[in-house]
């Protein structure tokens, strides 16, 4: 039971960051075109939303000095990728802190945590990005039963995962 609902967080985790660092990538990144404009600085907000606890892909959406969407890729426990039009953007975060709880009975894992993310490095449109800030990450997770017993070594059978991050960016 506890691999399970570690795994289960370390993906919703690594989802969750991945989101919160995508979206603050994406607004600064969308704020102005470098080719163009001046340096452009703001709060970006990134959504992740997530309903597959074995991808680590997944649809992100950036508001706030720009507005964007495009795909995020979890390459480690602590590393992303965020890819758009216009180009990509690294980026790392912190591992998720905060309570988790497992239901034995209705076999149902929760997560409300949170940690911090920051820009590495961008190409194209979001060329010389930077910024660090905060990610909220909110999971539900339904094991699946194995002979009337929740089993937490099987992926979920229902799994939703939404990540909100917010970044004052650099670009």
């Amino acid at each position: 039971m506890r691999k399970t609902r570690i795994r289960v967080l370390a993906a919703a985790g690594s989802v969750a960051a991945a989101g919160a660092i995508t979206l603050s990538g994406i607004v600064a990144a969308t704020a102005a075109s470098r080719a163009t404009t001046a340096a452009a600085s703001g709060i970006e907000q990134f959504r992740f939303m997530s309903t597959s606890a074995t991808s680590n892909t997944g649809p992100v959406i950036a508001r706030g000095v720009f507005t964007a969407g495009g795909v995020e890729i979890v390459t480690s426990n602590t590393t992303g990728i965020f890819k758009f039009p216009n180009g990509t953007i690294k980026f790392s975060f912190s591992p998720p802190t905060g309570p988790t709880s497992f239901n034995p009975r209705t076999c149902l894992f929760t997560a409300n945590v949170h940690g911090t993310n920051k820009l590495l490095s961008g190409t194209g449109r979001y060329a010389g990005i930077s910024g660090h800030g905060t990610y909220r990450q909110n999971a539900l997770a339904v094991a699946p039963r194995s002979h009337g017993k929740c089993d937490q070594t099987k992926p979920p059978v229902a799994f939703e995962n939404l990540v909100i991050g917010v970044v004052p960016v650099h670009l």
